[in-house]
């Protein structure tokens, strides 16, 4: 499937009028894979941009055109990896031990994933193994490999059977998946009227309760397109800064722990102003802390709430932890990458092998950034409060969806960065001079663009908020 067909269909699911079709540019067979991750990101990111562009015109700007190279867009696949330090490459980030495959008693590939350090613990426990990798593939080899994948679940770790596509869709968890975007309307409000603008999404306000990698790419494209983004963190949770960092530019960043009333208070204060609420905790986690699209929409009317998951908010995997490499092996794409791999290094015995990208968080941050624009315009025309559902497991079905790649075509390696010169930026902050790939979408009017990531936390309130009050104070009084 072409880019221009795969957007035609993400537009359709959106529920919104056809929107003008973007200039995909070069050929997608960039990265070494069967799987067409090149033509998945360019169209998620095309019709971000094609709605952004949209909504611009809704608020007094012209029709331009949006154009994006698949080179740029399958780029974005590893912009975590593609970031430079006072001119030097960072290392890249590699999880430790117990992450990877591991062979089970019955003969069948786990991938076990550590994820935080506190859950790798957790995992060796389970297998009573040492924190090492022969450890831990004798402790996988005592188990039956769906008894494993159960028992890291009950225990709420991170791990899954190495599956075929066929046989994913056997499942329970397979077979209620929806497809990669989903939008409901969850409240009335009447048609939203917008101001005339410089930016599709200038005076928007996001409040961001994501970390690692699929909800940071989501509201950077947000403050991308104009919308003032407030990422919420806490102390509390463990996380990966590094491949967060290469998604942070165009955001400020606030601390609150919501086990405590009053900081729980202050978000509700905060949400009451904002337009967009982003979260990728597992489903239920923060309607538990009084945080639910409906008790959001009923304090904020008109609120689009997004919400990103491994599995989806349904189904018997709906609340298990989930990370882009499980998620690859539990929905068939590491077998398939594997098996093509195996071939082309002639292996007597296929292996499991992953993308070498991480596709499926980034295009579902990307899917959700363009489903968020599409309820934006539902607002619009018909207004309401509205609920944009994005998971990885959706978006591997969807990428699988989409065909394959001839695989003469598929390229021996990948220099990501190769070429890209014009998408990079350089930033200035405390800790050196950075340099990241910055957004590759071009349009004509309101190009993207996002100011350097935030060096320091920031008190929990709203930078428009303020600016209008201190440009009220500095009116002269009237006679």
């Amino acid at each position: 499937m072409s880019p221009q067909t795969a957007f035609e269909y993400l537009n359709r699911i959106s529920g919104i009028a056809p929107l003008a079709l973007p200039q995909f540019e070069g050929g997608e067979a960039v990265v070494p894979t069967p799987f067409r991750v090149a033509a998945a990101a360019a169209a998620a990111l095309g019709l971000s941009a094609a709605a952004a562009a949209e909504i611009w015109r809704f608020r007094g700007g012209d029709r331009q055109t949006v154009a994006l190279a698949l080179a740029a867009a399958a780029a974005t696949l590893k912009a975590h990896d593609l970031v430079h330090r006072n001119g030097a490459p960072q290392p890249l980030f590699r999880h430790a031990v117990p992450t990877g495959f591991y062979h089970s008693a019955d003969l069948r590939w786990m991938y076990l994933h550590g994820g935080f350090p506190h859950l790798a613990l957790r995992s060796f426990e389970l297998l009573n193994a040492r924190p090492d990798e022969a450890s831990v593939a004798d402790g996988v080899a005592k188990w039956n490999a769906l008894a494993l994948e159960d028992a890291l679940a009950f225990m709420q770790l991170t791990g899954a059977v190495v599956r075929s596509e066929e046989e994913w869709q056997g499942t329970v968890a397979g077979r209620v998946l929806g497809p990669p975007i989903q939008l409901k309307k969850i409240g009335s409000t009447p048609p939203c009227r917008l101001k005339d603008s410089r930016t599709p999404l200038e005076g928007f306000c996001v409040l961001d309760l994501t970390r690692v990698l699929a909800g940071p790419v989501c509201t950077e494209l947000l403050a991308s397109h104009g919308a003032e983004v407030l990422s919420v963190q806490s102390g509390r949770l463990p996380s990966l800064p590094a491949l967060d960092f290469a998604h942070a530019g165009g955001k400020r960043r606030t601390e609150l722990d919501l086990l405590k009333p009053a900081e729980a208070e202050t978000l509700r204060r905060l949400a009451r102003h904002a337009d967009i609420f982003v979260d990728s905790c597992r489903p239920g986690a923060l309607a538990r802390l009084g945080f639910s699209p409906a008790s959001l929409a009923h304090i904020a009317p008109g609120m689009i709430y997004v919400a990103i998951s491994a599995y989806g908010a349904e189904g018997p995997w709906a609340g298990r932890r989930g990370w882009e490499e499980v998620v690859q092996a539990a929905t068939g794409l590491a077998a398939e990458q594997g098996a093509f791999m195996s071939a082309r290094k002639k292996r007597r015995e296929p292996l499991p092998e992953l993308i070498p990208a991480a596709v499926l968080d980034t295009v579902s941050g990307q899917l959700a950034a363009a489903g968020a624009l599409a309820a934006v315009l539902h607002r619009i025309r018909e207004g309401g409060s509205w609920l944009v559902q994005v998971s990885l497991a959706a978006t591997a079905a969807w990428l699988s969806s989409l065909g394959r790649i001839d695989a003469t075509a598929v390229p021996e390696a990948w220099e990501a960065r190769a070429g890209l010169d014009q998408y990079l930026q350089s930033c200035e902050t405390r800790d050196g001079r950075f340099e990241l790939l910055g957004p590759v979408v071009r349009m004509s009017k309101t190009p993207p663009s996002w100011s350097s990531p935030p060096d320091s936390f920031v008190p929990p309130h709203w930078a428009s908020e303020h600016e209008e009050a201190n440009a009220a104070e500095s009116q002269p009084a009237q006679a």
